[in-house]
Formats: C-alpha cells, sequence, structure tokens
C-alpha cells in the first residue's frame, strides 16, 4: 500500500494495531494509531501488502478492520493487507459496456461449479461467450460466516470471500471477462449486514433504531454521525468499480436503504459514479433490486431522481410465471392471466397506481412513456424466484420445455434489458435452495425454525401436491444439490433448449428493433381467451401459444419469414398462423 490504513472510531480514546502470528494470536505487540480529525485514526506508515493486522479499540480484543479487503482466516479473524496494484491486467483493450439493453446472467459462485471458485468460474466463461452473454452479474462475493451462503449475510462489505478465492481472484475473473468481451456485475448489499461477524457497532453508528426493516436496525444514512457511514457505502461501490474493474453494481433491496437526508444515498451513489465513469473513461451502470415499482429509481438526479441505470422489474417475471405455472399464492395473487402478462410487457409494471391485492394498498406509478424500457431488468427466473420457493425448484420441474422456450423468447426478445439464471439457458433440473454456513448451534437452528414457520403459511402443499419439506439450510446436502450439473448441456432435451437460447440471443443482437428499448404499448396483442400473445418489435413478430392445443392466430401485417422456431412446426399461409400446443415463433413481417 502507498497510503497509511486509516479507520473511522469516533468514540474511541485510544485505536490499537497489532500484528499476529497467526488466526489465533491475540497477544501480539500492539501499536498506536495517530488521531486525526473528525473521529478518524491512521497508522503512522503504510502497510505492505500480505500483512495480517487486528485492530484493538480502548484496549479492547483484537477486532477486523471494517474497510478490510481480505479475511483468509474467516470473517472473525485478522484482516490481511490487499494491494489492488498488485495485478497486472491484460484486457487493457476492454472499454467498458452499459447494462442498458445488455443480456445478463447471474449466478451464484459457490454452486456455478463444482468447485465453487472464482477461478473455476472462469473455465466456464467461455461457454457464456458462445451463448451471446454481455454480462456477467455474481452474486454478493463480500465475505460472510463459514464456506457456504448465498452472500446476502456478508459481514466484512470491503472483502472477498476467502473460499471463493479472495480480492485476487475477482480481479483474475474480470480480466478474464473482459478478455472475452464479457462485462461483469456485482451484487452488493448496503441495506443490512448479517447476525454473525459484525464488528461495525463497536466503531461507530453504523445502525439506528430510529428505522426499521426486514432484518432489525437500519444502517443509520440519516441520523447523527450518518456522514462517515453513507461515505462507507459510497466509497464501498466505487472501490469494486475502481481497482477490481468491475462495470455494473446490483444494490440490493434498495427500499431498504431508509434515508430521510435532502439527498438520499442513492443520488449521492448515482453522482459519485458518473463523476468516476468520466475519470476512467469507460461506462459504469448501477442495477437498482427495487419493489416500489416507481420510474424515479432511474431518473436522472438532475430531475429530481434517484440516478440509477436500471432496475429490477419483478412484476413482469411474476406475470410470466404465474400465467404459465397457475400458481396465484402469495404475491402472484394479483397475476395468472394472459391479460396481466400483457400488461407487464406493454407497460412495465402490474402494479402502476394500481391495487395490490397481496400488499393490500394502492401500489407502485406509471412509467412515462419517454423513459428508455432498457432501464428495466427481466427475468423468467432468478436467485431469489427460484431460491425463496419450498423446494428451490426451478420453473423445469413445472413446466414443459416448450413453456420454456416461450418464457425465454418473452423476457430474451422484450423491449427490457433480459437476464438469465446460471442453467436456465439448458433447462437446469438441479435446484437452487437456501443454503447457510453458521458455527452457533443457536443461530443456526433459528434459521431453519424461521424458514420452516415462513413457508408453512405459503400454500405450498398445493403447489406441490403434498406435505412439503423444506431443505437444511445447514446441511451440505443442500448445497450438493444447488450445484449445477454441468453434463445436462450436452443431453439431446437440453441441448435443443440450449440452441434455442443461442438463437434468441443471436437474434436480439443482430435485429436494432429488439434491442432498442422502445416501448411496445400497442405492440402487444392477445385474443379472447387469452390463449396467445404477440409481441411486435419493429418489423419482429413474436407469436407464443400458451396452451397445450393447437392454436390459429391472425398475424398483424403479411408473414415475410419465419425466423426461429421451437417446434419448427408452425405453417403459415402469410396472414394467419398455426401454432402447435407451448409453441413460440419468431417472424419478420
Amino acid at each position: 500500500m502507498t497510503e497509511p490504513l486509516t479507520v473511522w472510531a469516533p468514540a474511541a480514546r485510544t485505536v490499537e494495531i497489532s500484528l499476529p502470528s497467526g488466526p489465533d494470536d491475540d497477544g501480539a505487540e500492539r501499536r498506536p494509531l495517530e488521531a486525526r480529525e473528525d473521529g478518524w485514526w491512521a497508522t503512522p506508515e503504510p502497510l505492505a501488502h500480505g500483512t495480517d493486522y487486528l485492530l484493538h479499540l480502548d484496549g479492547g480484543p483484537g477486532l477486523p478492520d471494517p474497510r478490510s479487503a481480505w479475511q483468509p482466516h474467516g470473517v472473525h479473524g485478522p484482516s490481511r493487507v490487499f494491494d489492488p496494484a498488485t495485478h497486472e491486467w491484460q484486457a487493457e483493450h476492454w472499454k467498458g459496456r452499459s447494462s442498458l439493453g445488455a443480456v445478463v446472467y447471474e449466478l451464484h459462485v459457490g454452486t456455478f461449479t463444482p468447485e465453487g471458485t472464482l477461478d473455476a468460474a472462469i473455465e466456464r466463461l467461455d461457454h457464456l461467450a458462445e451463448l451471446g452473454v454481455d454480462m456477467v452479474e455474481l452474486m454478493p462475493v463480500a465475505a460472510f460466516p463459514g464456506q457456504h451462503g448465498w452472500g446476502y449475510d456478508g459481514v466484512a462489505l470491503y472483502a472477498v470471500h476467502h473460499p471463493y478465492g479472495g480480492p485476487e481472484a475477482l480481479q483474475r475473473f474480470v480480466d478474464a471477462a473482459h478478455s472475452r468481451g464479457l462485462a461483469v456485475c456485482l451484487d452488493v448489499v448496503y441495506n443490512h449486514l448479517g447476525p454473525s461477524g459484525n464488528y461495525l457497532g463497536p466503531f461507530g453508528p453504523y445502525f439506528t433504531d430510529r428505522h426499521e426493516t426486514p432484518w432489525g436496525s437500519a444502517v443509520n444514512l440519516d441520523g447523527p454521525d450518518a456522514g462517515p457511514v453513507r461515505q462507507y457505502v459510497v466509497e464501498n461501490a466505487l472501490r469494486w468499480l475502481r481497482d477490481f474493474r468491475l462495470d455494473a453494481l446490483r444494490l440490493d433491496a434498495v427500499h431498504a436503504l431508509i434515508d430521510d437526508s435532502p439527498q438520499h444515498v442513492l443520488a449521492e451513489l448515482s453522482d459519485a459514479v458518473a463523476e468516476l465513469e468520466q475519470e476512467v473513461g469507460r461506462p459504469l451502470s448501477l442495477i437498482a433490486e427495487s419493489d416500489l415499482n416507481d420510474a424515479r429509481m432511474v431518473t436522472p438526479t438532475a430531475e429530481g431522481g434517484l440516478g440509477m441505470t436500471a432496475q429490477w422489474d419483478d412484476d413482469v417475471h411474476h406475470a410470466l410465471h404465474a400465467r404459465l405455472t397457475g400458481e396465484q399464492h402469495g404475491y402472484y395473487v394479483s397475476f395468472g392471466t394472459t391479460e396481466t402478462l400483457r400488461t407487464a410487457l406493454a407497460e412495465t409494471f402490474v402494479h402502476a397506481g394500481t391495487y395490490s391485492e397481496f400488499r393490500g394498498k394502492v401500489w407502485g406509478a406509471p412509467v412515462p412513456a419517454e423513459v428508455d424500457t432498457r432501464r428495466f431488468v427481466v427475468f423468467s427466473q432468478n436467485h431469489d424466484q427460484v431460491g425463496n420457493r419450498a423446494i428451490g425448484d426451478r420453473p423445469s420441474r413445472a413446466l414443459t420445455d416448450g413453456q420454456l422456450a416461450v418464457s425465454a423468447a418473452l423476457t430474451i426478445l422484450g423491449p427490457y434489458t433480459p437476464m438469465l439464471f446460471m442453467g436456465e439457458e439448458w433447462g437446469a433440473t438441479t435446484p437452487f435452495q437456501y443454503f447457510t454456513d453458521h458455527a452457533e448451534p443457536e443461530l443456526a437452528e433459528a434459521i431453519r425454525k424461521g424458514r420452516r414457520e415462513e413457508f408453512a403459511s405459503h400454500g405450498w402443499e398445493e403447489v406441490y401436491g403434498g406435505d412439503v419439506e423444506v431443505p437444511d439450510p445447514q446441511s451440505p446436502a443442500t448445497v450438493e444439490a444447488s450445484r449445477l450439473d454441468w453434463s445436462e448441456p450436452g443431453q439431446e432435451r437440453h441441448a435443443r433448449l440450449l440452441a434455442f437460447y443461442r438463437g434468441l440471443i443471436a437474434l436480439r443482437h443482430a435485429e436494432t428493433d429488439i434491442a432498442s428499448g422502445v416501448r411496445v404499448d400497442t405492440g402487444v396483442t392477445t385474443c379472447d381467451d387469452g390463449a396467445w400473445i404477440g409481441m411486435y418489435r419493429g418489423s419482429i413478430a413474436i407469436i407464443a401459444n400458451l396452451e397445450e392445443e393447437p392454436r390459429e392466430v391472425r398475424v398483424r401485417g403479411h408473414v415475410r419469414e419465419v425466423v426461429l422456431s421451437w417446434t419448427g412446426e408452425a405453417t403459415t399461409d402469410g396472414e394467419t398462423l398455426t401454432l402447435p400446443g407451448h409453441d413460440v415463433v419468431v417472424l419478420r413481417v
């Protein structure tokens, strides 16, 4: 490192550093840090790359650094100095890629490969490049307790989970992705920290009881001493984009970032990223997960918005899933008809200032016509919508291959930014279940109990046709069951679906009308009984039969060419299209 190590501890009378000889050494010689202004402390000189250290507040036990970049001994052990300049970047030609309109591919590092590491994931990047992916989205890699987990209980937000390979492995992964023309997005969690290994509290008022979230006390974004907490969040984001050369960040559950400040922390973050974008000379994107159904999220800060590049749109998923599966329990209660699916595809949100039965209130707001539709990320499955089902089953458990093809066509060729979830492209049959690896027996049992109780009231017996046994989050078998089976893409059934996905993505890249981001309000049609749906993107028409029986569809315009077909059995006389059951075709009209 070229700069001294600094730490914010405004209430401490003394802050010391020790250099332990091992993970259990808390008796190492301690040296004082120098007090600076506004509660900051600093080492007299920089620490060398690879140095292990602990921080001591007021003579107390050693604690990991709140901004530790490396926790090789786990989240409870000493921190290790990481100098990002030690990596020699190879993909210097990389000019960046915006998330707008990109084909995004979400993956979980721990279950994407048998090895569950970033280096092993590099070996599968050629598969993604051949698929046509533009941006790889990594589920959170910030250090969390134990070996295995989803990453949303991270506690060392500046560190890269050591079992994944640590910070050096993340740099290697990004470099390898860029060399293949793939952008990289990282999922980051700023709305809460996990329950085990969270040592921020002793250092300062990082949390407040002025607001509550589903995870307890909120992050202190607007109370006393909130400035350095906001700085902690903003500088964390800038560090990923600058030091690791990431192209985008996906911000988890931003509706839980409760901030009554004159400038919301998201707007502050957006402006800071815009400045960094100018400095590094490549596009940088911020993608918000928000359930507010409000385009203010993607409205520029200069116009009073929060300035996000894009936001997730769950309504498209809910409309598609409920229509194809027939499920209407829980938050699917307002979905399930073809007309609702038409609304989602044409108008972005189903709940746009309308009553939400699940929430019991009016929800959302209409999206202004001038908003680029590529600012909304849509999907037919993702880690939440699969992993938070009672048994973590994918749509492939309940849907035919034809229905999977319909889902793919409507999301990939629609007006929004499409995202795939790992293995979706070949109809993976492996589940993605919820798993943790907590050492504390009481915490482990509380999580088991919480999952059982959560699912008990969701009506899963009706969905699965009998009693449901929720997988044990702490069991190694749950992790193993969730690993992708890379033999599946070579099997005939899965290879056919994979080829169809490749065709859809190639078409999206080739056709300007498809990738345009132009709203399709008048370009989505259906029939009185809701058996089929048609989506028109300029000269391209996507027609899907949602039912098992063949259907005839009167095509808008004259059919000039069948560009892509799932069954290959659809016929047309130029005006009328006859579709087999659960089929989808792409036409040039």
